[in-house]
């Protein structure tokens, strides 16, 4: 075989390669970019969800390990995920807590997404996992009040949920 033959055989093999590439790049933007599957949208009302649980433990400076486990809990239960997706939620939600600057982003896609019930739903389960290290501090107070009213939950809805989650916590602590 002589140079001219090699040169058109290693011409034909870039050719199909770079088609190949071409057609991989297709179905990458096709199929929503370079994401994994699983991954979370920006506008997937769990992320927010989980952003708002993930402020919740974290707001008092420390999350607790009892925070943190009541975190997984709630989320792998709510939203019916395995342990993967759960944690891949976790991480995905602790980067768009940080990237926030506020709360409205998070509550105002939880609006549009769900009825009265799912969005009292957040707020017990933002308790729950406040309640989870048996002590409430005015930080943890004050965020479930601002993001019940953001919810449009009413003051008495969101007092009811604290006190019933609190009774819940100090009745699993005594046994």
């Amino acid at each position: 075989m002589g140079a001219a033959a090699c040169h058109r055989g290693a011409f034909a093999v870039a050719r199909v390669v770079r088609m190949l590439e071409i057609l991989k790049n297709f179905l990458t933007d096709l199929t929503g970019g370079a994401k994994h599957p699983a991954r979370f949208a920006e506008n997937d009302y769990r992320l927010a969800a989980a952003a708002l649980l993930v402020h919740a433990a974290a707001i008092d400076g420390d999350m607790s390990a009892a925070e943190r486990d009541k975190l997984q809990a709630v989320l792998k239960h709510c939203f019916d995920l395995d342990e993967a997706a759960t944690l891949e939620l976790i991480d995905e939600a602790t980067a768009a807590e940080h990237e926030a600057v506020d709360l409205y982003h998070f509550t105002s896609t939880l609006n549009h997404r769900l009825d009265d019930d799912g969005r009292r739903r957040i707020v017990e389960m933002m308790w729950e996992v406040i309640y989870a290290d048996g002590r409430l501090n005015e930080f943890e107070d004050n965020l479930v009040w601002r993001a019940a009213d953001l919810l449009n939950v009413s003051s008495r809805d969101r007092v009811e949920i604290r006190r019933r989650v609190a009774g819940e916590q100090q009745a699993s602590d005594g046994d």
